[in-house]
């Protein structure tokens, strides 16, 4: 959400990934825009700045530990690895809903798109078949 309170899409409205957390205190995150370009090289390191570029903003992708607060209703993961360079040894808050087999994560006011947005991602337990995200 922008400061504005106007709803955005960074990753298109119908992106796909998958979060895991287990039973030992790892988690991992992957998401990406559904539609991203092809490489036209096919090479995975022969892509265009261009096409770098567009791969790189159409993906999200950390894993490290985490721990819960459910007193104050949030999960902070600690990044060991991140697509994101910046991220790696930093923790990342999150409050998070659950309903059902629904949960929200809202991360605080955070720096994107020259100001402050808060990012809203909701995920749906798999249930069997091919996750969705």
């Amino acid at each position: 959400m922008m400061p504005d309170g106007a709803i955005r899409h960074p990753l298109g409205g119908d992106p796909v990934g998958r979060l895991t957390y287990d039973a030992h205190g790892r988690m991992a995150v992957q998401f990406m825009r559904r539609e991203r370009p092809p490489f036209a090289s096919g090479e995975m390191r022969g892509g265009t700045v261009e096409e770098m570029k567009a791969a790189f903003h159409g993906y999200v992708a950390y894993y490290g530990t985490y721990t819960v607060d459910e007193a104050a209703g949030t999960v902070t993961h600690q990044v060991e690895a991140s697509l994101f360079p910046n991220w790696v040894g930093q923790s990342q808050l999150r409050s998070f809903e659950l309903s059902g087999d629904r949960l929200t994560l809202t991360t605080p006011p955070t720096p994107a798109a020259g100001g402050m947005v808060t990012l809203v991602l909701e995920w749906e337990r798999e249930t069997g078949g091919a996750p969705e995200r």
